[in-house]
């Protein structure tokens, strides 16, 4: 029965994933999850961009106590082109291996599922399965850690798989993830419940863990983990004219992804 969902959602995917330029180095996407159903109401706004053009860096607004004056979309710096909130955190700081221009703030933290994202001082991005994590300690200029991983080496592990009882694969919603595909660029994807406006548009319902899996692997994604989801999950991007569309979101974060462009000779 697993194996025949499975079959059914990979042929109600969508295909159109046309990517369109918004400025040199960054390009985007915008498709409803599934043909039919509910899950039609599922929007997907994906992100591909190239480190070399756009310049991803982490911005850290760390509080004493409670969720006020955190990191949000909001505070996407001037300069910046695209901003999306961090992995996962506990309280108000950032869950695991924390790295901000050079300096660790906190080790690695542990989970079969937990991935590190990477970014060495030139702006490549690698994103490292836990046995990895210890050979780039003190090597790289940013990191943060999360979970759940999606891909590892184009494949989803085996707790993401439909006869695995180790996590909840039938959970749905609002999801951000991060990837990288065999060229080194990195994909992002939001996904937004449609079905009304307003506060009902950041309802806390899209596609399960496995299926977000599935829709990084269909974008090309060969590595991915999942950011902090549910109701942090939030993206800007800056279009040329300097106009900056936003999908905001109710909860403040730790850490905050920005990209600013730079010249890929730098």
């Amino acid at each position: 029965m697993y194996l025949l969902a499975w079959a059914s959602l990979l042929l109600t995917l969508t295909a159109d994933t046309t990517w369109h330029s918004v400025r040199p180095g960054l390009e985007r996407t915008e498709f409803p999850f599934a043909a039919t159903g509910l899950a039609a109401r599922i929007h997907v706004i994906a992100l591909r961009i190239t480190p070399c053009q756009i310049h991803l860096s982490l911005m850290e607004r760390l509080k004493d106590s409670g969720l006020r004056n955190g990191w949000t979309v909001d505070s996407i710096p001037a300069s910046a082109v695209v901003a999306f909130n961090g992995g996962q955190f506990k309280a108000t700081t950032p869950f695991g291996w924390s790295v901000i221009d050079g300096i660790e703030h906190a080790g690695p933290g542990t989970g079969p599922l937990t991935m590190a994202v990477a970014i060495d001082s030139g702006g490549a991005i690698s994103l490292l399965a836990p046995n990895e994590i210890a050979a780039r300690r003190g090597h790289v200029a940013q990191a943060l850690q999360s979970y759940p991983t999606l891909l590892v080496d184009s494949a989803l592990p085996h707790q993401l798989l439909p006869a695995s009882r180790e996590i909840d694969l039938t959970h749905r919603d609002s999801r951000l993830a991060i990837g990288t595909d065999n060229r080194g660029r990195v994909l992002v994807v939001l996904t937004r419940f449609t079905a009304g406006s307003g506060a009902i548009s950041t309802l806390p319902y899209g596609p399960t863990i496995p299926e977000l899996a599935l829709l990084m692997q269909r974008l090309g994604a060969t590595r991915a983990v999942g950011l902090d989801g549910g109701i942090s999950s939030q993206l800007a991007v800056r279009e040329p004219s300097g106009k900056v569309t936003k999908w905001t979101n109710w909860r403040t974060v730790p850490v905050g992804i920005v990209g600013t462009p730079r010249d890929c000779g730098r």
